[in-house]
């Protein structure tokens, strides 16, 4: 694991009898300043190393929006977890377009690191949250790194089951909020793929979860929730060839319809407790 750098403290906030922190520090991966959010559960401020969970939001958001929106730390801190949220890709890279679409470059950095110029010096994703992102939180906070699940939505949700597939002994747990479930076969991950990657479709492979599954599934159950009523169920999310592929692998999972349900924040703290219980089971088993 990487030596983290120094982590700069922007504020914190007392949180159902935890602590609510958001923090900055200096990135080698993605080539500059880095923020992150981390919500402490009383048990961590008591000093006992805590289980981590991950959570990998959305297109266009930050790590604000999860500590916001998604009303988990009242869960969290009932269970003891401690919850990191970075953001979704670095911020003023000077990259030329990285702020024309809000689908592609900044706060759509697809949990991959780019390999196709200009995108690769700063678009590191990947490595950022697996690497450094973990050094941070290990160097800074009372967390039991080797109790580490993760989740996410939409993007974040495509990250989260391709980072635990690739690294299953480091996220035991995962789940999911409405996955870009196909991103080779979608217009978010196909934009995003050929833009980062390039246009040799068999470098995408190793960021799609259907054909990581298939080539190495995992022992751990992956929890799916996704809205009926969600608007980009069937020309982006696609459940469908998700289940598909679980199927083929002998993938374990749960994945529940939830009908009248759309894409937002609503949508996930409606099901946040569910998650959080899930990752819990496994993390303090």
């Amino acid at each position: 694991m990487p030596r983290s750098a120094e982590i700069e403290t922007l504020s914190e906030q007392s949180c159902f009898d935890g602590l609510q922190g958001f923090y900055r520090h200096e990135s080698r991966a993605c080539g500059g300043p880095m923020r992150f959010a981390v919500y402490q559960p009383p048990q961590a401020l008591d000093g006992k190393a805590v289980p981590v969970v991950t959570y990998l939001a959305g297109l266009t958001c930050t790590e604000e929006t999860f500590p916001i929106k998604a009303g988990a730390q009242r869960v969290a801190s009932e269970l003891g977890l401690m919850l990191v949220a970075p953001d979704t890709s670095p911020r003023g890279a000077g990259v030329s377009g990285e702020d024309d679409d809000w689908d592609f470059g900044t706060g759509a950095g697809f949990y991959l690191d780019a390999t196709v110029a200009p995108w690769s010096r700063h678009y590191r994703m990947y490595a950022y949250v697996t690497e450094e992102l973990c050094a941070a939180v290990a160097a800074r906070f009372p967390a039991d790194m080797a109790r580490q699940g993760i989740f996410g939505h939409s993007m974040g949700g495509h990250g989260a089951l391709t980072l635990h597939l690739k690294n299953p002994e480091v996220y035991r747990s995962v789940s999911a909020f409405a996955p870009i479930g196909a991103p080779m076969r979608c217009p978010w991950g196909e934009k995003a793929f050929a833009g980062y990657l390039g246009r040799d479709r068999d470098a995408w492979h190793r960021y799609d979860t259907t054909d990581l599954v298939r080539a190495r599934p995992s022992h751990a159950k992956v929890l799916i929730d996704q809205g009926t009523a969600d608007p980009f169920l069937d020309e982006q999310l696609k459940p469908d060839l998700l289940i598909e592929a679980f199927e083929e692998a002998g993938q374990p999972f749960e994945l529940r319809m939830r009908p009248g349900y759309d894409h937002s924040y609503y949508f996930i703290q409606t099901f946040m407790e569910d998650h959080l219980r899930h990752h819990a089971d496994v993390l303090h088993a």
